[in-house]
C-alpha cells in the first residue's frame, strides 16, 4: 500500500491578502451603511427627545391646571411676583354653604360669632381654614386674618364649626358659601425660577418651574425667593420641582369680570438646543 507524503498535500486557508481585503471591503460596506443609518437615527433621537420635552411640560402644566381649578374665589394673583414669573392661590379641597336660619346653629356677621352649622357634609378638619366673602380680585379679602378679612382658622369641628374669630358684616354675601382650605397646603406658589432665557453647555434651558406650599399666609404676596429663603415674614415651606431645563416662562391673569378669571400659561423646555413650547390657558371660578 503506497503511502502518501504529507508534505506533498496541499494545504488549504486564508492568506493574509485575501483577510487583509476582506476587511478592507467590510469597512467600505459599513462606512456606507453607517452613512444611510445616520439620519434615521438622528431623526428617532431628535423625536424621543421632543416627546420626552412634551410629556414633562403638559405634566406640568396639567398639575398647575389642575390646582389653580380649585383655587378660593379671587385668591389668584400675580403682581408682587418680584419680576419672575410666578402666579399665587389658596387650594382648596372641599367647599360648602354655613347654616343662616332655622334649627342648629346659623352664623351671625357681627364680629363675635365664630361658630356655625354646613348645611349638608363638608371636608374640614381642625386646623384647616375657611375663606369666606371673598370679592376683591386683588386677593385683600383671601389673604387677610384680621378683624375686615375673610380667612379664619379652624378651632374645632365637634358639633359646629368653630372659628379663631368672628367674621365682619362685609363678609356676609347671599351665596351663603365657603371655602375650605387644608392646613397641609396653605398659600401655594408656582414660579420658574433660574436662568430664563439662557442655556447651558449643552443647550440645556437652565430655569426649573418650582411649587411650594406650606409657608402660610400673607396679606403682601411673596416672591419665590422670599419663599426659598424662608426670608421673613415666610418661616418654613415646601417645595418640589415640576419642570427643569425650562428656557421661557410666563404667567397673565386676566378678569373679565367678577365672576371669574383666565390664567394664561405659556412653558418652553429646552434640550439640546432641541425647544417645545405648551400655551395653556385655566378658567378660574371667582364666584364666592
Amino acid at each position: 500500500m503506497k503511502r502518501l507524503n504529507p508534505h506533498s498535500v496541499r494545504q488549504q486557508g486564508f492568506t493574509l491578502v485575501e483577510m487583509i481585503m476582506v476587511i478592507v471591503i467590510t469597512g467600505i460596506i459599513g462606512s456606507m451603511v453607517a452613512v444611510f443609518l445616520k439620519s434615521p437615527i438622528q431623526q428617532y433621537v431628535d423625536v424621543a427627545r421632543r416627546a420626552e420635552l412634551t410629556d414633562i411640560a403638559d405634566t406640568a402644566v396639567r398639575r398647575m391646571a389642575r390646582d389653580i381649578r380649585a383655587a378660593a374665589p379671587n385668591s389668584v394673583r400675580i403682581a408682587g411676583c418680584g419680576g419672575v414669573p410666578c402666579v399665587e392661590f389658596l387650594q382648596t379641597k372641599d367647599g360648602g354653604r354655613y347654616r343662616v336660619a332655622g334649627a342648629g346653629d346659623p352664623l351671625d356677621f357681627d364680629g363675635n360669632d365664630n361658630q356655625f352649622d354646613t348645611v349638608g357634609a363638608v371636608d374640614v378638619a381642625k386646623d384647616d381654614y375657611v375663606v369666606v366673602g371673598s370679592t376683591q380680585s386683588d386677593g385683600s379679602v383671601a389673604y387677610d386674618s384680621g378683624v375686615g378679612g375673610g380667612l379664619r382658622k379652624v378651632s374645632d369641628v365637634a358639633g359646629a364649626v368653630t372659628l379663631a374669630a368672628g367674621l365682619p358684616q362685609t363678609a356676609e354675601l347671599d351665596s351663603h358659601r365657603f371655602a375650605v382650605v387644608d392646613s397641609a397646603q396653605q398659600a401655594v406658589t408656582y414660579a420658574c425660577v433660574g436662568a430664563l432665557g439662557a442655556l447651558d453647555a449643552n443647550q440645556n434651558g437652565q430655569a426649573k418651574l418650582m411649587r411650594y406650599w406650606g409657608y402660610g399666609f400673607h396679606a403682601v404676596q411673596q416672591t419665590a425667593a422670599g419663599i426659598a429663603s424662608n426670608a421673613a415674614p415666610v418661616t418654613a415651606h415646601s417645595a418640589a420641582v415640576l419642570a427643569d431645563k425650562v428656557s421661557a416662562c410666563q404667567f397673565e391673569y386676566d378678569v373679565p369680570n367678577q365672576r371669574f378669571g383666565l390664567l394664561a400659561v405659556r412653558l418652553t423646555l429646552t434640550s439640546g438646543n432641541e425647544s417645545v413650547s405648551l400655551y395653556h390657558e385655566v378658567h378660574v371660578n371667582n364666584a364666592p
